[in-house]
Order: C-alpha cells, then structure tokens, then sequence
C-alpha cells in the first residue's frame, strides 16, 4: 500500500473531534461525580497539563520522524521488545474500538430507539468503519474536513439555546473540593480526553506534509477540543446541578433534551445526537486503523488492507463481549481505565524518549532525513537542469529552421 499523507490542517481537525470522541457524553458524569459543582475547574486543569502530554507526544515524533508509533517501538526497543510492546498498544487500541461500538449501540437503544437490539447499531457501524479503513487515511481525512462544520454549527446552536436557562447558583460554592478528589478527578479526565492522543504518533509526523504546522496544530486541536468538553461539563453543571449530572448516564444528551424556545423549537435532543456521533466516528477509526495498521508493521506486511476485514468482525465480536451492562462500563472507565492507558499512552512513550536520547536514536533519523532531502534536491536539480537543457535544444532547433526562411524572403 502507498503511503499516504495528509496535511496539517486536516490533522489539527482529526486532533480535535478525536481528543472529544466519547467524552462529551460520559465526562460531565464521571468527573462531576469526584469534584461536584467544581467539575469545570478539574476539566481546566486538566486541559492545561494536557499541553505536557502533547509535548512529550511531539518530542518522541521528533526522535523518529519518519516512523509510526510501532515501527518507533522496534526502532529504539529492539526487534523483539519492540514488537512485545507494540502488541500490548495494540491491545489498547483494538480494545477501545470495540469498546466504543458498544458505547454507539447502548446509546441509541437507551436514549434513541429502545425496541432496537444494540447489535444493529454496532453492525452499522462496524461496516462505516471498515470502508473508511479500506479507502484510507487520506479519504478519511478529507471527510473530517465535511463533517467538522457541521459538528460546528451544532455545538454553536446547542450552546446559544441552552444558555437561556444557566443558573449560576449551581457551581456554589467554587473550590470546596478537596486536593485528593481533585487528583482523581483530573486525572479521570485526561484519560478520557489526552491521554488517548497518542494514537496519533501512528500519523504523526511521518503520515504529515508539514511536520512543524501539524506541530501547531496538535496543540491547537487540543485545546479547542479540550474547551468544548469545558464548556459541556460546565453547562451541565449550571442546567442540571452537580448531583443530577453525576447520576445521569448520557448528562449532555439529557442537557440537549431541556432545550426549549417559546415552547416551539424543542426535542432537538437527536440533532444533537449527531455531534457525538461524528466525534465517536473519528476516535473509532482512528483506534481501528492505527490497529490494522500497527499489526501490519508488526507482521512486516507491507499492504495491510487484508488485515480490516478478520479484524473489523473481531471489533464487532468485541462490542458484544465488552461489558455485560453499563455499571460494568462505568466501573471499567472510573478505576481501570485510568490505569490501564496511562501505562501505555503515558509512562510507555516517556520511556521510549528517555531510551531513544540515551541511544542516540534521533542523530541516526536525522543524518538518514539529511541524506535523503540532499538526493531529492539533486534529483530535482537535474531535472531542472534536464529541462533548460531541453528548452535550450528547442530554441536552437526553431533558430536553425527559420535561417532559411529568412533567406526566401530576401
């Protein structure tokens, strides 16, 4: 398969629905349930130590700028620990697609269409996601750069009609939480939101034509993603109160469901809908092709694509076998979950930094970067030089021919 590339601008919008994926429904809940009325203040904390994680994120692509996150592994690691730690990724990843399959169809049987079996929604999906997979990063990327305005304006006429009804009585008072359950409840947060991010380092920065803009732009999409869910947790909060947000299931969707203009424009709630499916769209192909892609380099199979299929229907068996209910969800994502990815998407990327300065990797990656813009700034001088050989060959030709013409006519 050839590689593929897409551009900083369509990375920073990836970087931002990604980082909101399943968090605009299941945050306002979990986090609202450890710090009450001060849900917001943790969500702002939580966004700023978020710019720490991206740094280190950015510092290890750098390292190995023309590598993906597994071949990084294999890189620095060695074959054999790298390949042993690339598995466990993976396991991460294939986990969590599976997992948000579930999420989509336990969603729109509880909220949307109850008589619905919740295996019709994970089929629907899978089979989205699965030519998404086939059709590849770029056509992927080009879609997101369609569905972000919509996911926009949404949010903005979400955000315009809810307004009306803030009671600003329900975050007092602020700051009575103390330091502990802010600790946890950060760090609830993160998981949710960044410490996923770094299923990006499979794109980023050999999957991107600009490396130092996409550099910008994963910051930017970070933050504007981390202040939508800002937003959403604090407006929970303000509507529905600290405890009704904290025993909700799906609180932004039941914040979306109180929408009422001159009792008129009301039951929106499914339009609303839409925003988190685009979002939870993106963070599952995201985690399902960084898989199919990840097990490929693993297994040295240069065009992966047969690999979407036997894993597309391993991901829908997955969503079954997920969780059996949605209390097990909530206890898997409050006190496992946390655990369970910062190993993989926190300590295993400081690791492999600190691995990778001790051995020198980024001065090997570098001189094999130099050597390779130095040949294709030859290649292109000679074929430049090739062309106004050319031209010049032309111009002597039309010279040469029109002497005797000159001559006739005298």
């Amino acid at each position: 398969m050839e590689k593929q590339l897409i551009s900083a601008r369509q990375f920073t919008v990836i970087t931002l629905l990604y980082s909101i994926g399943t968090a605009i429904l299941i945050v306002p809940a979990s986090i609202t349930k450890e710090l009450k009325q001060d849900a917001w203040m943790g969500a702002a904390i939580g966004v700023l130590l978020s710019f720490l994680l991206i740094k280190l994120f950015i510092s290890l692509g750098n390292q190995t700028p023309n590598l993906t996150f597994v071949e990084a592994n294999g890189k620095i690691f060695g074959k054999f620990i790298g390949a042993l730690t690339s598995l466990c990724f993976m396991s991460l990843t294939f986990f969590s697609a599976g997992e948000l399959l579930y999420f989509i169809g336990i969603f729109m049987q509880t909220e949307v269409m109850p008589e619905t079996p919740t295996l019709s929604f994970a089929v629907l999906f899978t089979i989205i996601i699965v030519f998404a997979s086939y059709l590849g990063i770029e056509v992927f990327a080009r879609s997101v750069e369609i569905l972000f305005p919509i996911f926009l304006l949404i949010f903005i006429i979400f955000i315009t009609c809810i307004s009306p009804q803030i009671n600003i009585e329900n975050i007092m008072p602020v700051y009575e939480t103390n330091a502990k359950s802010l600790l946890v409840g950060v760090l609830t947060f993160m998981s949710l939101f960044s410490f996923p991010l770094v299923v990006l380092l499979m794109f980023f920065p050999s999957g991107v034509n600009v490396k130092i803009s996409a550099q910008k732009g994963y910051y930017i999409g970070t933050l504007i993603g981390g202040i939508v869910l800002i937003l959403i947790i604090a407006l929970s909060t303000l509507v529905l109160g600290p405890t009704n947000t904290s025993s909700k299931t799906f609180p932004s969707y039941a914040l979306a469901q109180r929408i009422s203009i001159g009792n008129f424009f009301q039951r929106v709630e499914i339009i609303m809908a839409v925003m988190w499916i685009i979002s939870i769209y993106i963070r599952t192909f995201i985690y399902f092709y960084a898989t199919v892609l990840g097990l490929g380099q693993i297994l040295k199979i240069k065009d992966p694509r047969p690999l979407i299929l036997p894993l597309g229907m391993c991901m829908f068996a997955m969503a079954q076998i997920a969780h059996p209910n949605i209390v097990h969800s909530n206890n898997y994502n409050q006190k496992i979950w946390p655990l369970y990815s910062g190993l993989l998407t926190v300590l295993l990327p400081l690791f492999l930094l600190i691995v990778a300065k001790i051995r020198k990797i980024k001065k090997t990656e570098a001189k094999q970067s130099t050597t390779d813009e130095q040949q294709d700034s030859k290649a292109q001088q000679d074929s430049k030089a090739q062309q106004d050989s050319n031209t010049q060959q032309d111009s002597n030709t039309q010279q040469d021919s029109n002497k005797p013409n000159s001559s006739e006519s005298q």
